[in-house]
Order: C-alpha cells, then structure tokens, then sequence
C-alpha cells in the first residue's frame, strides 16, 4: 500500500512544518507582541500601584480632616460649655440682684408701714389718754365736786398708764 509507505515521508514533513509554524508563531508572539503586551501590563500595576498610593495618601489626609474636625468640634463645645456657664452665672448674677432690689424695697415699705403704725399707735395712745383725762375729770367733779384741771388730769393719766 502506497499510502502508508508513504507515512513516514508525509510525517516528517508534516512535522518539519508544524515546527516551523511554531517557530513563526512563538517569535512572532514572543519577540513581537509579548514585549507590548508586558509592557501593558506593567503600565498597568504602576498606575495601579500609583492609584492605592494616591488612595492610601487621599485616606491619611481624610482621617487628618476627620481628626482635625473631631478636635475643632471638641473645642465648639467646650466654647459653648464655657459660654452656657457664663450665660448661667450672669443670669444667676442678675437674679440676685434683683431679689435683692426686691428684698430691700419690700424692707423699706415694711419700715415705713411699721412707722405708720408707730405713729398710729402713739397717736390713738394720745387720743385714749386725752379722752381718759377727760372722763377722770368729769367722774371726779360729778363724784365729789371738786373741779381737776386738764393738765393734773393728764398727769395722773398718763402716770397711771406708763408707771
């Protein structure tokens, strides 16, 4: 059989060729487009890289904003602690003093009304004395007859009274 004397002939030029194809391919890819292609990728995990370091420095300056932040509001409110205590103390201040204003215009309406009644009691102490005087010398004259004058009647009052 022709054909299969043939085989080993047919074989080794189909090998020949397969190793040439190969040979085309692998320098024509290797030598060629693999230098593109490496040269792509190592674009790549450089900008890569350059993206995380970008990332991990746009990170650190957020959490420094974020501490920054954090410590302006810390001071906001002890500032506003410190004003609410001052705002407190100045109102309790101001409230003082006006219970004291109070206090002191309720004393001075108390005096002056306790003078008031001194005077209205002095002044009814007269009136009671005068009108006892008067009665003691109506009730010795109609008892016994004898004429007392105002101011002996007065002084008999007024010593039966105080005394």
């Amino acid at each position: 059989m022709p054909q299969i004397e043939q085989l080993p002939f047919i074989f080794t030029s189909q090998l020949f060729w397969l190793l040439v194809v190969f040979g085309i391919i692998f320098f024509g890819i290797g030598r060629g487009m693999l230098p593109k292609i490496q040269s792509t990728v190592d674009l790549r995990e450089q900008r890569i890289a350059d993206d995380l370091a970008q990332a991990q420095s746009a990170r650190a300056a957020a959490e420094q904003t974020e501490e920054a932040w954090r410590n302006r509001m810390d001071e906001a409110r002890a500032e506003a602690a410190r004003l609410a205590q001052g705002a407190r103390q100045e109102s309790a201040r101001e409230t003082e003093a006006k219970v004291r204003d109070a206090a002191d215009q309720i004393n001075l309406k108390v005096e002056t009304a306790e003078q008031q009644i001194r005077q209205s009691v002095d002044a009814a102490r007269a009136e009671i004395e005068a009108v006892t005087a008067e009665a003691t010398r109506e009730m010795v004259a109609r008892l016994t007859g004898i004429q007392v004058a105002p101011e002996e009647a007065a002084q008999a009052v007024k010593a039966e009274l105080h005394g």
